[in-house]
């Protein structure tokens, strides 16, 4: 079952970013305005929000998967609000 997070303060309303796959989530420092989502399939989700405050958009997304894979199959997806303004999701 495939399983996305629906980032509901997005510029997109309900912009769904895939759990399936990935491999890493990282953010280059604490202060940093993008979260990276690499997957094995070789593509990355980039999170471009404000800067964030001692990595709490980066930690929101990892309890958000982690959350979100433990719920029942039967929810394909799990909302989730960061702590910062979204500016932009790109899935490349």
């Amino acid at each position: 079952m495939e399983k996305f997070l629906k980032v509901t303060n997005a510029p997109v309303t309900g912009q769904l970013i895939a759990i399936n796959g990935i491999k890493t989530v990282a953010t280059a420092n604490a202060t940093e305005t993008t979260v990276t989502i690499k997957y094995f399939d070789g593509t990355t989700t980039t999170v471009t929000t404000a800067a964030q405050v001692a990595h709490d958009v980066y930690s929101e997304i990892l309890d958000a998967v982690a959350t979100a894979v433990a719920t029942s199959w039967q929810k394909a997806y799990y909302e989730v609000v960061l702590p910062k303004a979204v500016t932009s999701i790109l899935n490349a």
